[in-house]
């Protein structure tokens, strides 16, 4: 599966077939030491998308790690050792700190389904693929042998995950909030085993990215344009459960 790049769109409603929620949750993990306040009471919030169209920010580890994945999996398709070894690269200079949301999970459990990976793939598991594909050949297997002597220096920090298991035909919604005027990044980031669906929304309903595309791996970013929080839509239209990162800056 290919990472997929979520265009921020700035429609007033969610134009896929997704469930959206339908009541509020408070946020127990935010990006900073704590959530940021709203601006003002909700009967006074501004009206349109909580987004800055034209705003821009630069990418930061969440971006890594999702470029990671994808890597990674073309690496894998075409058996290419180097271009896993430069995955492996990515995964490992970004330092991931693990967070608990909270979320509510809805929908149907489809009867006799596979059970699925328990993880993504991590830098670790990248490495070992990178060394097995590089069998005999001294110079990648001495490039290897040098990234696995480096693997962790030099980390930069930046990125929250928490994890999720979710089984077929049921859907997750996480609350997650970002400071306004401040670049948000987010990735979903699933273990090959099905395709996940992704909409994100600002607390009013109107959709800031959103993807229907076959894949489990999803990364947007946008800026908003004030304090708030932004729920996240995880659809499982597969026949397997799926193992997956939500990952915020």
């Amino acid at each position: 599966m290919t990472l997929k790049k979520l265009i921020p769109a700035l429609a007033t409603t969610a134009l896929v077939a997704l469930t959206l929620p339908a009541f509020a949750q408070t946020a127990t993990e935010a990006p900073a030491t704590e959530a940021p306040a709203a601006d003002a009471p909700a009967a006074t919030t501004p009206k349109g998308p909580n987004v800055k169209s034209s705003a821009t920010g630069t990418k930061g580890a969440v971006a890594t790690l999702a470029m990671a994945q994808d890597l990674y999996a073309l690496g894998m398709t075409n058996k290419d050792a180097l271009t896993v070894l430069t995955a492996a690269k990515l995964a490992g200079s970004v330092e991931v700190k693990e967070v608990e949301r909270k979320k509510d999970t809805k929908g149907t459990e489809l009867a006799g389904e596979a059970e699925g990976k328990d993880l993504p793939v991590d830098a670790a598991t990248m490495m070992a693929s990178a060394k097995e594909l590089a069998g005999e050949d001294e110079v990648l297997a001495g490039l290897v042998e040098d990234a696995m002597v480096e693997a962790g220096r030099g980390r930069v920090g930046g990125a929250s995950s928490t994890l999720s298991r979710l089984p077929a035909g049921q859907t997750d919604t996480w609350e997650v909030p970002f400071y306004g005027d401040s670049y948000a990044e987010l990735a979903v980031v699933g273990d090959g085993d099905s395709n996940l669906d992704v909409l994100v929304t600002d607390e009013s309903g109107n959709t800031i990215c959103y993807d229907v595309s076959w894949s489990d791996q999803v990364y947007c970013d946008f800026v908003p344009a004030w304090n708030g929080y932004f729920y996240v839509t995880v659809q499982n239209n597969g026949s397997s459960r799926n193992s997956y990162y939500l990952m915020t800056n």
